[in-house]
C-alpha cells in the first residue's frame, strides 16, 4: 500500500522536527521546550513555514535558531523552508514547558517562576526593576537560603546565583 503524504501529516512531520531542534544557549532544552517555536505550518505551495519567537528583542542566538530550524527541515526533505520572526505576542517564562522546567533544575539551573499573567493584547508594561523579590531555590539541594550574585550571567537571560546552605553558585533563568 502506497501512502500520499497530505498538507495535515507534512505539517505535522514538519512540526516534530523543529520541536526537536535543542536552543544554541541552553541545549538541555529544545525550541519547543522553551517556547520559542510557536508555530508550524506548509502552505499551498509546500512551503514550510516555520515561526519563533525570541525570549528577547535583541537575542543572539536568534540567526542560529532560524539556521537550526531551517537545516533540520531541509534535511528532511522539505525544499521550501521559510523561518519567520514573531514579535507579538513577547515571548514569556510561562511559555517554558514542565518538562522544560525539569530539565533545567536537572542541569542546575533554577527554573523561572511564573511571571505575572498579562492582557492577550495591548500594550506591554515596561518595569524597571527587580523582577523578583525573593530567593530563588537552589537547583542542587533545594533551599531558598539563597542569594543572587550577579545579574548577568552567560547569556542575557540568565543570573548568577549562590545557594548558602550548599554553598554551591548556580544559574537562574530570569522571568520576563
Amino acid at each position: 500500500m502506497v501512502t500520499t503524504a497530505t498538507p495535515a501529516t507534512d505539517a505535522r512531520r514538519a512540526r516534530h522536527i523543529a520541536a526537536q531542534v535543542p536552543d544554541p544557549e541552553l541545549p538541555m532544552l529544545t525550541l519547543a521546550d522553551l517556547g520559542v517555536l510557536r508555530d508550524v505550518e506548509v502552505t499551498g505551495d509546500g512551503t514550510v513555514v516555520a515561526s519563533l519567537t525570541p525570549t528577547y528583542s535583541g537575542c543572539p542566538a536568534m540567526a542560529e535558531m532560524r539556521a537550526d530550524v531551517a537545516a533540520r527541515l531541509r534535511a528532511a526533505g522539505f525544499a521550501r523552508v521559510e523561518i519567520r520572526t514573531v514579535l507579538d505576542p513577547p515571548w514569556t517564562t510561562d511559555w517554558i514547558t514542565p518538562e522544560g522546567r525539569r530539565r533545567l533544575a536537572e542541569h542546575g539551573i533554577a527554573p523561572p517562576g511564573a511571571a505575572p499573567r498579562r492582557a492577550a493584547s495591548g500594550p506591554v508594561p515596561l518595569v524597571l526593576s527587580a523582577t523578583r523579590r525573593t530567593a530563588v531555590p537552589c537547583p542542587r539541594c533545594g533551599a531558598v537560603d539563597t542569594e543572587e550574585t550577579s545579574r548577568f550571567s552567560a547569556t542575557s537571560c540568565k543570573a548568577l546565583w549562590r545557594c548558602l546552605a550548599c554553598r554551591e553558585p548556580f544559574e537562574y533563568v530570569k522571568e520576563i
